[in-house]
């Protein structure tokens, strides 16, 4: 179950890479190459702190995924683009998700809990950055306008605090998740945003 969530989470990353692509005007291998580094460049850059071989490289669902979702965006991007709404609430999920799972893996790897806390949210993240350099843009994650950071930051805290106490497995997993998920969808209706400098406005 687990595993099938982890690649709902890479394939609604994914569609958000391609659309990039789409609106950069890049082809068909841009679009794929950001599809990929979407979805699956935070957990790979993970895994290479870790030391251990990336999961994406594990199973071949972690490929085709991405590839799955660059051919749906490349013909119908139109309406991909319509049901935005939706797919920012499953992005939102993935986001949970991946901070949760990022957090468990660097503490079962033996990284204290700050570091497993930012293990995740770099899970979480770091797709999105890489994303955004490969496309010329400004990392959403340096003006975190829209709480995006924030609540991977949170759910990975509350995940690397229930392991330090001794309860993992899939509960501990969802609680984090659910955490990150609701923080960000209160943020995106109540339009909450992280403060700018001192005597700065919008």
């Amino acid at each position: 179950m687990l595993y099938l969530l982890d690649l709902a989470g890479v394939f609604v990353f994914a569609l958000s890479g391609a659309l990039m692509g789409v609106r950069k005007r890049l082809d068909v291998v841009g679009m794929g190459v950001l599809a990929g580094m979407t979805s699956l460049g935070g957990g790979l850059v993970r895994d290479l702190i870790l030391n251990v071989r990336p999961a994406a490289f594990q199973s071949t669902g972690y490929v085709l995924v991405p590839l799955a979702a660059t051919v749906i965006v490349f013909f119908f991007h139109p309406h991909v683009a319509r049901v935005m709404p939706a797919i920012l609430v499953l992005d939102a999920a993935g986001l949970g998700l991946f901070c949760a799972v990022g957090t468990q893996k660097a503490m079962e790897y033996g990284l204290s809990p700050l570091h497993a806390v930012l293990c995740g949210v770099l899970t979480a993240v770091g797709g999105g950055m890489i994303r955004d350099v490969l496309a010329g843009e400004i990392p959403t994650l340096l003006y975190d306008r829209q709480l995006y950071a924030v609540p991977a930051l949170v759910g990975s805290a509350l995940m690397a605090g229930l392991h330090l106490y001794g309860v993992t497995g899939w509960q501990a997993t969802l609680a984090a998740a659910l955490l990150a998920f609701g923080l960000r969808i209160t943020a995106m209706r109540r339009k909450w945003r992280a403060p700018l400098a001192r005597g700065l406005t919008e």
